[in-house]
């Protein structure tokens, strides 16, 4: 009788402590809805409630010599086949592409798997794969793996079906986001494609062919490559390409270009061949892009462009010459928009631009993708050339209208000011910390609130003295101050914080 009296009261200790740590990990991550893809990959990390089995350690070095394994057990449960069916005749596959179309080449292929063209209106299925990229399953892929798709069939490695929804899309970069309902997935954390290195091996693992979680092997054999296969009636579209030999064929599309420590560099879009299959060379879409596309369309719905405003060429040894440059280096500003972010910072035609912020430019492709990383309002360091001489100046960015407004986002307590997004801080949030008003800082980027030295997760409670209870009210005191502002506020573990915002 006590040993069963003792087993009741272990089980029910057991279902309190539970029941406990769910309530504190709510408590710790409050407004989840706000995050971006990262944050949740971070925060899944630090979940004291998580269950997910896999070795989720990615700070483990990689073995000695070539080692592939680790990489391929880590990523494979995290791809998945995503299958797509369409009622009528809207989505030429690669076979009925007309060649002399203007702009399409046979040479370049997407590589989602097509059952052949479509005839009438007989529905048709096409397939593609996809990579999980957050445990609450967001998934990115290629647009055109989903595109005008009326029914999307995710399947992951161990067979489970989920019906796919779209988030969002972005033909200027071929990405697409879309999610299934279910929790505690296997996913790809971000790597860093600045740390990416011509030669460094790499892993393409996909679903070519209906061969599920198939992995292929190569090098990077080149970045930023402009191979001309995305069209844009704005000319908006965004190609800087990670080129690898591993082999990659249809089916591919949307899977995961990893390192060996098995984090995401980039998702698979095309292929260079003359037959629509693997010819030696494979493009992706870098990860720094896909970083910043995926957590646009999760806030927004769509991506938030920001434009400097310029047409440019590249620089070589002839142009060089012809303009008296000093190096062979940069991109040359031929024009300047009107209204635009580089009229505003005084740059002009004849500028060269060398350098955005810590990044070379050697090439226009570079430069689209390093601006197509950021927001409009954000401020980017801008070095050129101009007359000999170098200089360097500070560009506010701006959308396709030439002012710095973004939309309100989908959860529409967030709004961007100055580079950072804000939202009123939750009730829970100002229970834990003893405080009656203010706003959290819940993205940050370049601009006046990350010069001032905040943070994300940082609660601003004061502006000189008086109290904040919206980031409306936020925006109105820098917006009319002539002086610096003082700002006191809170950080999440409850220290209190100082910071001047200078005018």
């Amino acid at each position: 009788m006590n040993l069963r009296l003792y087993v009741i009261s272990l089980f029910l200790s057991s279902l309190l402590g539970g029941v406990v740590a769910l309530t504190g990990y709510k408590m710790l991550f409050p407004g989840i809805e706000n995050e971006t893809i990262e944050q949740k990959q971070n925060r899944f990390f630090a979940s004291p409630v998580s269950n997910y089995k896999t070795d989720t350690s990615f700070s483990v070095k990689v073995p000695d010599g070539l080692n592939f394994v680790y990489a391929a057990e880590k990523v494979k449960p995290a791809v998945v086949h995503i299958k797509t069916r369409y009622e009528q005749v809207n989505v030429p596959s690669p076979e009925t592409v007309d060649e002399n179309e203007e702009g399409s080449d046979d040479w370049f292929h997407d590589f989602h798997g097509f059952d052949g063209p479509f005839k009438g209106s007989v529905p048709r299925e096409s397939a593609g794969s996809g990579v999980i990229i957050s445990p609450d399953g967001y998934i990115a892929t290629n647009n055109h793996v989903i595109e005008k798709a009326s029914e999307i069939e995710v399947i992951l490695e161990d067979k489970r079906s989920y019906s796919g929804t779209v988030i969002g899309t972005d033909p200027t970069t071929d990405l697409a986001l879309i999610k299934i309902e279910e929790e505690n997935l296997p996913f790809v954390r971000y790597g860093n494609t600045d740390q990416l290195h011509i030669g460094e091996w790499v892993l393409a693992i996909g679903n070519p062919f209906d061969l599920t979680s198939t992995v292929t092997a190569g090098i990077i054999s080149g970045k930023g490559r402009n191979i001309n296969i995305l069209k844009d009636k704005d000319n908006l579209q965004i190609e800087s390409f990670i080129q690898t030999d591993a082999a990659v064929n249809p089916g591919n599309s949307g899977g995961a270009l990893v390192n060996l420590k098995g984090e995401l560099m980039g998702i698979n879009t095309a292929i260079a061949s003359n037959t629509g299959i693997s010819q030696g060379y494979s493009f992706a879409v870098p990860v720094s892009l896909t970083k910043k596309v995926m957590d646009d369309l999760l806030r927004y719905g769509s991506v938030q462009r920001a434009l400097l405003g310029v047409h440019i060429q590249d620089v070589d040894a002839k142009k060089a010459k012809e303009n008296g440059l000093k190096q062979v280096r940069g991109v040359l500003v031929e024009d300047i928009n009107e209204q635009s972010a580089a009229q505003a910072a005084g740059i002009r035609s004849g500028d060269v631009i060398f350098k955005i912020d810590s990044h070379i430019i050697n090439s226009m492709t570079e430069l689209q993708s390093i601006v197509g990383t950021y927001h409009p309002g954000d401020k980017i360091a801008v070095w050129f050339e101009r007359e000999g001489e170098e200089q360097k100046t500070w560009v506010t960015l701006r959308n396709s209208n030439g002012n710095t407004l973004l939309p309100k986002p989908k959860f529409a307590k967030t709004i961007n000011i100055f580079g950072a997004d804000m939202a009123p801080a939750s009730p829970l949030e100002k229970k834990a910390l003893g405080i009656g008003n203010g706003v959290k800082i819940v993205r940050i980027a370049e601009g006046r609130i990350k010069d001032a030295g905040m943070r994300v997760g940082f609660i601003i409670t004061e502006m000189d003295s008086h109290p904040v209870t919206s980031a409306e009210e936020v925006f109105k005191i820098i917006n009319n101050s002539q002086r610096a502002i003082v700002v006191e506020g809170v950080f999440p573990n409850g220290t209190k914080g100082y910071h001047a915002i200078a005018p």
